[in-house]
């Protein structure tokens, strides 16, 4: 589809979503659209955004499907909903082939897969959530397709999935893990706990549902022997309602870890103190707009979307744009992934592979995260930073509770109840630690705070919690970084 412009790609799908989708017709009547007078794509950017409240629960099931055929649809996946109501979504196997196109991209650029024999060991819940078969559906793909992968499907079972890796592991040139960042991470430290040595498996990650931050990515990478940072890891752009929308490359990932280290370049690039995820994307197969700082999209699916609100701050960036910031920041991404390759395992006659000339979103999660203090917007990921430092990382389990509170006097001050790792008692000396570390990296990443926040009013009071505390940390639970 090279020759495909993504606006006329947009254009057309509209036509086919306003001619065939019975809600669709009838939320542009409601709003009083005729769809033969959206001709250009200045009319389509007027179209009214669609969102799960004002269209996906407002409409029966059937209705938001082509022609109202839901038992045409192939595979049904249902995601759980804050209200704890779940929605519902069809898809068809042909939206499952465009979304392995994704994966495909991760297995033969990233981890070289083509050449590898691999176990793909999916760690998604499993059941009708949409990662787990989602997931197993797309590497069995790449499997048909003649790529060495054979797929084992754990799911979220920790003691299956160590048993899977040391059984079978060491059959495979390498052993890909396929799931959430935090139960990853849990994974590799309970593997190190009783004795696993990671190294031999040469262990990859495919990740989705959370940021994570680079000093994750290189503390993660260390205790599992990683040796390239922008190959072995990938984190997805995913989501129950349209699958997986664009993946880190390693291009992508480069370009992350340079700004990590440069958080006035950040800033200056996303215009936040927090460094938001990072991916590049396929612009016919998932067409992306911003409008008010929120990302929008149009793609087809068993419930085809078009200008879809998901509620996810962020944006994006042409290629051009992107490699002519970072040059005037003195920086080429080309040139370090080229010499960081040159005399590695990854190295080829031709140029790195995972360097594609695709357009790049960038996605800071859910705005409601966020806490006000002093008028700053404090993230959770500037915490995070600051329990990722050496040593601290020990301690605790990556999970905290942040919160703006009021002392007697009812002067407000910033609250950090954090996670300590199983069988770590709480000490004075761990607290400091921990308080220092987590006011050190809010000052340096968080130009806000550091000058919005009277210094009095800086350093946050620290409160370290055993594991599976019940008011702050219930297992079971998904778990919410910050309250109001």
């Amino acid at each position: 589809h090279l020759n495909t412009s993504s606006e006329s790609a947009a254009l057309a799908l509209f036509s086919d979503v306003a001619a065939n989708v019975p809600a669709y017709k009838a939320f542009l009547a409601e709003h009083k659209i005729d769809p033969n007078a959206i001709q250009t794509f200045e009319d389509f950017q007027k179209l009214p955004a669609i969102a799960k409240e004002n269209y996906i629960s407002r409409y029966p099931l059937p209705d938001l499907c082509r022609y109202r055929q839901l038992q045409a649809c192939d595979m049904i996946a249902a995601s759980s909903g804050s209200t704890g109501k779940p929605t519902f979504w069809p898809r068809f196997f042909t939206d499952e082939l465009q979304i392995a196109t994704r994966f495909e991209q991760i297995f033969h650029d990233s981890f070289y897969a083509d050449t590898r024999r691999t176990l793909a060991v999916i760690c998604f819940t499993l059941g009708t959530w949409v990662g787990g078969m989602f997931t197993t559906n797309c590497c069995r793909y790449l499997a048909s397709k003649s790529y060495p992968i054979t797929v084992i499907t754990p799911g979220n079972n920790k003691d299956e999935i160590l048993r899977v890796v040391q059984e079978l592991g060491s059959a495979f040139d390498q052993v890909v893990l396929l799931g959430y960042p935090p139960f990853l991470k849990d994974v590799i430290d309970t593997g190190i706990a009783r004795g696993v040595e990671w190294q031999p498996y040469h262990l990859k990650l495919v990740m989705a549902g959370e940021v994570i931050s680079e000093e994750w990515r290189s503390l993660v990478g260390e205790r599992v022997g990683s040796t390239n940072f922008c190959y072995d890891f990938v984190s997805l752009y995913g989501t129950a309602d349209a699958g997986v929308l664009g993946n880190e490359t390693p291009l992508s990932i480069c370009i992350r870890r340079f700004l990590a280290e440069h958080p006035d370049a950040a800033r200056a690039l996303f215009g936040e103190s927090r460094l938001p995820t990072l991916v590049q994307y396929d612009p016919i197969g998932r067409f992306f707009e911003v409008q008010n700082g929120s990302l929008l999209f149009s793609g087809d699916n068993g419930i085809p979307l078009i200008r879809y609100d998901i509620l996810d701050t962020g944006g994006i960036i042409s290629y051009d744009a992107m490699l002519q910031f970072l040059a005037e920041w003195g920086f080429n991404p080309l040139e370090k992934l080229h010499s960081d390759t040159q005399h590695s395992a990854l190295s080829t006659q031709h140029s790195p592979r995972g360097i594609h000339s695709l357009p790049f979103v960038y996605v800071f999660g859910r705005s409601n995260f966020t806490v006000s203090y002093f008028g700053a917007n404090i993230y959770p990921e500037n915490v995070t930073v600051g329990l990722e430092q050496p040593i601290i990382q020990e301690w605790v389990t990556g999970k905290f509770v942040l919160q703006v509170r009021e002392d007697v006097d009812q002067n407000k001050f910033l609250s950090v109840v954090v996670e300590l790792a199983p069988g770590v008692e709480a000490s004075e000396d761990k607290q400091q630690t921990i308080t220092a570390s987590i006011l050190s990296q809010l000052l340096r990443l968080n130009s806000e705070f550091a000058n919005y926040v009277p210094p009095e009013y800086q350093t946050p009071q620290v409160a370290l919690a055993p594991t599976g505390d019940a008011e702050y940390f219930p297992v079971g639970v998904k778990h919410r970084y910050t309250r109001k």
